[in-house]
């Protein structure tokens, strides 16, 4: 997994670095400039004529070190400092001095169209307050900017925690953020603002290896999905899963044959006796078919008995029936439990019933669906996902997955994951079906309710960006984010 933090606690760990390990602030100053000075040649920016445009902090510092750094490689720069020089941190004076002694061009005009790439190292991590003055202006300016925006450790203008922009924020084309990613650049509309996000150590650690509160899943969280060579069938587990109804197969199909292709080693589709023609095309599930609601508990706990997880709402409807369904799923439930689609819409009043069921329960909503089971406007959510996200799930007492442009996975403790991949092709229909397949099939392997949300994310995203690859964002359909989550688990 990848750590991300807050802008606050990326100055405790600054601050850290340089106070209990006695790392110079210069020397940390000196490596941050170094790796945005070799990001930009890298990535192939116009250096031909620079601006650096830097605030009185040491986000401003950092961008003097920039400076120094290109005019010693030849290139053209000038530096034009924003910030009163009456608040000018200790830093800053002395990056400042430093650049003045190699010769470096300060200015207090510019023309933004004389430049063939501006460095943005105004405002840094700490900001929380609406950008205002010369420094809105200034920004407000660099929207007519023809040339590459380069920015340094976050876009300015951009909340390091929410991702939300302060009346006004510089939109970059690479944004280089120093030892961790920040939240703010991993949300939107933030992420949209980073442009091209890279993350460059540059000294700063964690003194202990601990899990971190708030983090990304990587390929390594893919890679310890094994299977054992003398497995069976009832080994990789068995998949109970109520979808489908009357008006609605396609939805079904997805999820079950997602649970498959994840790996798990048997599934039972819980579905409305008018649907057994329908599955004659999905011979690998087993049917569990009801006609009515007599025997709907009968069938529900004889079923929990053999499967290892359950699922429901994929296409169910929201019939009386279907709301016997879940009702009686909730009552009896011993083994992890994922409510979707439906099933999420027919929770609506039942908190109670979720409260008390015995099994671990993983909810995992879209915002139109979030908001209809906690009130909560899509609005107020994108204000601040991440404690919105937590504070529901642990009012709850759930598992929640969130699902966006970028999902927030969230048990109600501090740990928290962000998943940062995936692409606007995957907003096609049914492509929430196939995640809540992925996440049973992980789980009926015998992962836990936590790996399997955050690794079942994980997988669909990649899956969507390798889809997106094959048929690009507009033509792909959930079919084949399904398929290309086989080729990822092929591949890895």
């Amino acid at each position: 997994m990848e750590e991300i933090v807050t802008g606050k606690q990326m100055k405790e760990l600054d601050a850290y670095t340089i106070e209990t390990m006695g790392v110079p602030s210069l020397v940390l100053m000196e490596r941050a400039g170094l790796q945005v000075f070799e990001s930009m040649k890298k990535e192939g920016l116009p250096l031909s004529k620079v601006l650096v445009l830097c605030g009185s902090g040491n986000n401003g510092a950092d961008g003097v070190v920039i400076a120094r750094l290109l005019f010693l490689a030849g290139y053209q720069v000038h530096v034009c400092i924003l910030g009163n020089p009456e608040h000018f941190t200790k830093e800053m004076k002395t990056q400042i001095e430093i650049g003045r002694n190699y010769g470096i061009s300060f200015v207090k005009t510019f023309c933004v169209h004389e430049y063939t790439t501006i460095v943005d190292a105004l405002l840094g991590v700490g900001l929380s307050r609406e950008v205002s003055g010369l420094y809105r202006e200034t920004i407000e300016k660099l929207q007519d900017f023809s040339g590459k925006i380069a920015a340094v450790d976050i876009p300015s203008g951009i909340d390091a925690d929410t991702g939300a922009v302060w009346g006004c924020a510089v939109r970059a084309d690479l944004t280089v953020t120093f030892a961790y990613k920040k939240a703010g650049l991993c949300l939107y509309p933030g992420a949209a603002y980073a442009g091209k996000l890279l993350t460059a150590d540059v000294g700063i650690y964690h003194k202990d290896k601990r899990s971190p509160e708030l983090f990304a899943c990587t390929d390594r969280e893919l890679k310890k999905l094994t299977r054992k060579p003398d497995g069976n069938k009832g080994s990789f587990g068995k998949v109970f899963l109520a979808a489908g109804s009357r008006e609605i197969f396609g939805a079904a199909y997805l999820s079950g044959q997602a649970a498959l292709r994840s790996g798990a080693g048997m599934l039972k589709l819980c579905t409305p006796k008018e649907n057994r023609g329908l599955f004659t095309c999905f011979p690998e599930a087993m049917l569990a078919l009801y006609e009515d609601a007599a025997d709907m508990e009968n069938l529900v706990r004889e079923n929990l008995c053999w499967a290892d997880v359950a699922g429901i709402g994929p296409g169910l409807g929201t019939s009386p029936q279907a709301e016997r369904l879940l009702e009686t799923l909730l009552k009896y439930a011993d083994k992890p439990l994922v409510i979707d689609a439906d099933g999420l819409n027919l929770l609506k009043g039942k908190e109670k019933l979720l409260k008390s069921c015995k099994a671990p329960v993983i909810l995992t909503p879209h915002l139109g669906e979030f908001a209809r089971m906690t009130g909560i406007s899509v609005k107020e959510w994108k204000k601040n996902p991440l404690t919105i996200t937590k504070e529901t799930a642990k009012k709850l007492g759930v598992l929640l997955v969130c699902k966006d442009a970028r999902t927030i996975i969230s048990r109600g403790t501090e740990e928290t994951c962000i998943n940062l991949c995936g692409n606007d092709g995957m907003a096609t229909a049914g492509s929430g079906d196939v995640l809540t397949g992925l996440i049973l099939g992980l789980l009926a392997q015998g992962l836990s309710p936590w790996e399997a949300a955050c690794t079942g994310v994980y997988l669909h995203g990649k899956a969507g960006d390798l889809a997106a690859e094959k048929k690009g964002r507009a033509a792909m359909l959930a079919g084949d984010i399904l398929e290309a989550a086989g080729e990822i688990l092929k591949e890895l």
